[in-house]
C-alpha cells in the first residue's frame, strides 16, 4: 500500500540498546516514545495502514538508531500485530533494539527494520524519493494554513523539543508548521496532525 503520510519521532536520550528496564522514563523517556507509537497507528477498533513512523534515537550507549515501523498486518493478525498497551510496545521496541546488527537495516519482523543512521540521513533519504518534510516548531505557520503534500512526513521532538542547533539548520531544509499556540505532549501532536490530514483527505 502506499504510505500517504509519515512521523518522524527525535529523542535525544532514548536508549540505544534493549537492556532498559521497566522504568521507561528512566530510559530516556522511552514512555513518551511508546505513547506516540500508539497514537500514529491506533484508531477505534483498527490500526491506520495509511501512515509509517520512524523514531530516531541518540541516547546512550550506541547512538545513533533508526527503528521504522510500517505495520501492515491488522489487529486480528496474532503473529505480527501491535497491541495497544505500553508495555507491549516498549517491549517491541526493546526487541528492535536487541535485534540491531551493524552495518546492515535489518529487518527484525514484517513491518519493523532497524539500523544505525543519524536524524539528517533518515531526512535527506526521505526528500530524495519525493517528500515534503514538515518540522513541528511553535513558530511555525499554523498547520491550518499551510498547503500539505500528499507525500507528507511530519519530524517532532520529545519532551525536550529538538535541539536548537539541529532545528535552525531543520528550519531551513524541512518547512516549519505549528498546531497552534499551546504546547502539547509529542503524543497529543502525532494525533493533531493525523485528525488534519484525515479532514483534508491526505
Amino acid at each position: 500500500m502506499l504510505v500517504m503520510r509519515e512521523f518522524i519521532y527525535f529523542s535525544s536520550k532514548a536508549k540505544t540498546s534493549g537492556n532498559f528496564g521497566e522504568n521507561l522514563m528512566e530510559a530516556g523517556r522511552m514512555d513518551i516514545a511508546c505513547h506516540v507509537l500508539i497514537n500514529a497507528f491506533f484508531l477505534s477498533h483498527r490500526i491506520r495502514e495509511d501512515a509509517k513512523l520512524h523514531m530516531i534515537f541518540y541516547g546512550m550507549p550506541d547512538p545513533p538508531k533508526h527503528l521504522e515501523f510500517f505495520p501492515s498486518k491488522k489487529l486480528g493478525d496474532t503473529e505480527n500485530r501491535i497491541d495497544i498497551s505500553k508495555r507491549d510496545v516498549a517491549g517491541l521496541i526493546k526487541k528492535m533494539l536487541y535485534k540491531y546488527k551493524a552495518g546492515i537495516k535489518n529487518e527484525v519482523a514484517p513491518g519493523y527494520w532497524i539500523e544505525k543512521k543519524s536524524l539528517f540521513a533518515v531526512i535527506d533519504e526521505l526528500k530524495e524519493n519525493g517528500k515534503t518534510v514538515y518540522v513541528l516548531d511553535d513558530r511555525g505557520k499554523d498547520i491550518r494554513d499551510v498547503e500539505i503534500s500528499k507525500d507528507c512526513v511530519f519530524l517532532l521532538g520529545d519532551h525536550e523539543g529538538l535541539p536548537a542547533k539541529e532545528l535552525k539548520r531543520l528550519k531551513k531544509i524541512c518547512v516549519p508548521v505549528s498546531v497552534g499556540n499551546k504546547v502539547y505532549f509529542a503524543s497529543q501532536v502525532v494525533t493533531i496532525v493525523s485528525n488534519e490530514l484525515d479532514r483534508r483527505g491526505v
